[in-house]
Formats: structure tokens, sequence, C-alpha cells
């Protein structure tokens, strides 16, 4: 099973690792917001991951960490 994990107060939100996760288990936190004021990414079922890291790959800031 992969780990994801992610720097939550350096996400700006972008929804880039949304759209390129082929399991479709990300999603922006609606409740939660980071220190730079945007709602940031969260993944919503880890045991449903891959580990395929398309959502590390297309993050632009380097972000995600995917541990397989």
């Amino acid at each position: 099973m992969a780990k994801v994990t992610f720097k939550v107060d350096y996400c700006k939100g972008c929804g880039l690792c949304v759209s390129a996760c082929p399991k479709n288990i990300l999603a922006l936190s609606p409740e939660k917001i980071n220190k730079k004021g945007h709602h940031p990414a969260e993944i919503t079922d880890q045991e449903a991951c891959i580990g395929c890291a398309s959502c590390a790959i297309i993050c632009p800031d380097c972000i995600i960490k995917v541990e397989r």
C-alpha cells in the first residue's frame, strides 16, 4: 500500500493533483485553510492509493510525497 503525504502549508490549492489522480481519491479540503489562505489538497481514501505518483509528478510546488 502506498502512502501519500502533503506539505499542507505550502499547497496553493491549484487542484492539478486532484485532476491527475486516476483513482479520484484526492480533493481540495472544503474546511481546512493553510497559512497561505488556500484550501490544501488532501487524500480522501489512503487505502485506495495505487502509488502511481501522478499527483507528485504534476505538482508545480513539489509538496506531495508518495511512499510505496
